[in-house]
């Protein structure tokens, strides 16, 4: 049906003064300085804010052309909700959506809300807002990078950023708020190999002694546990009796960041579980329960215990959190002279670059591997040129070396 304009007429068009508009059915003329009529649109469709230049009058631009683009507008809104998943009826902005994104986890017991949630609040919905969640492209998520850049972010902050895009869309194909041929390509940042921050032996021991004096029960043996299996704290949390295995001695951890995996775990660690078990008398269950209230079995955070237990150890809290026990196991691993690959099966790493970042941490052991390819009997001289000194087999060799020189 054609619409009817009483305000843009030709009368009302004519009628218009060097910056004076006109604005009906979201197309606005404008009189430009010159004399010229620029014409632009201005609607809302489907939650999306379309805000275009359609052209000039001295090119040849009329209403016709503005009314034109509104009604592909529309009917580009009317094939994407052809294409929306079951159950929706109209396209999802992505403000709602990150929203609704914050809410589910908090309803699922998601991990690292806090994290995500400022994200979204700082970064993700100031940028992405104003688009349909089905309308992200590339090219609006390679925006987004070059702005963070430009304000000076570095690439590890970015890839944080980025990995609660990623997350967001995830759920959004998991809830069936989108179809999976809609979610856009998101490219991870090169970073730099970081900081890694290990403990040593001596300092090990007296956290775990710290850990042992706590008034937290249950601080000891999750430190313990962290230390000689370099699980991840969450993974840690989660642990559940009837997951251990103590005669293939090891934890079956079914939701890992890296996918589902058997960790291997050391026999004074397996005596020590063995003994837990048998005195608390059960077969299943998390190995650190919630406390009252909570609404998840297992036990959300050992935050404030191991400040305490790191604090009596007299080290700073402020950079030794529980990722660091994971980094001390690692690299003790790594300085043991373990194989990389075998590291890898340990720590639980997806990729076996993720583990040559700790190679780095103590050089040691690679001087000692390195000192194994020596060809010298004792210590290195100067090339001989007396043959009268050199045996039989050594003859052919000295020739080389004159030939060399």
């Amino acid at each position: 049906m054609a619409l009817r304009f009483n305000k843009l007429s030709q009368t009302g068009v004519r009628a218009l003064k060097p910056g004076q508009s006109i604005m009906e059915h979201g197309i606005i003329a404008t009189r430009l300085p010159n004399g010229d009529l620029g014409w632009r649109v201005n609607i809302m469709v489907d939650g999306v804010r379309y805000n275009r230049s359609v052209g000039k009058d001295s090119d040849g631009v009329t209403r016709s052309q503005a009314e034109q683009l509104i009604e592909k507008f529309r009917t580009e809104a009317r094939e994407g909700r052809l294409n929306l998943p079951k159950g929706r009826k109209t396209a999802i902005g992505f403000a709602e959506a990150a929203t609704d994104y914050i809410a589910g986890l908090t309803a699922e017991g998601g991990k690292g809300i806090p994290r995500k949630a400022q994200h979204v609040k700082t970064r993700l919905k100031p940028h992405f807002g104003s688009h349909r969640l089905d309308g992200i492209t590339d090219k609006a998520v390679a925006t987004f990078i070059k702005t963070r850049k430009d304000e000076g972010a570095k690439p590890g902050t970015i890839n944080r950023e980025l990995a609660t895009l990623s997350h967001m869309f995830r759920c959004a194909c998991r809830w069936k708020w989108i179809t999976r041929d809609k979610v856009p390509s998101i490219p991870k940042q090169k970073e730099g190999p970081g900081r890694i921050i290990a403990l040593s032996p001596e300092q090990s021991r007296k956290l775990l002694d710290a850990a042992g004096m706590d008034q937290d029960a249950d601080l000891w043996l999750f430190v313990l546990i962290c230390l000689q299996t370099s699980m991840r704290h969450g993974e840690a949390r989660r642990l559940q009796w009837q997951h251990f295995d103590e005669h293939r001695q090891c934890f079956h951890i079914p939701e890992a960041k890296a996918g589902e995996r058997d960790q291997p775990l050391p026999d004074d660690l397996v005596a020590v579980l063995k003994a837990k078990r048998e005195n608390l008398g059960v077969d299943s269950g998390y190995l650190f329960t919630a406390g009252p209230g909570s609404k998840s079995d297992y036990r959300h955070t050992f935050r404030k215990a191991f400040r305490r237990a790191v604090e009596a150890a007299e080290m700073d809290p402020n950079q030794i959190t529980p990722h660091v026990l994971r980094h001390t196991a690692i690299t003790t691993l790594v300085k043991a002279n373990v194989d990389l690959p075998t590291v890898q099966r340990v720590s639980g790493h997806k990729t076996l670059t993720m583990v040559l970042r700790y190679a780095h941490v103590d050089s040691i052991h690679v001087n000692k591997a390195v000192n194994s390819l020596s060809i010298l009997a004792g210590p290195a001289t100067a090339p001989c040129n007396d043959y009268t000194e050199i045996t039989h087999d050594e003859k052919p060799h000295a020739e080389a070396r004159q030939k060399i020189q």
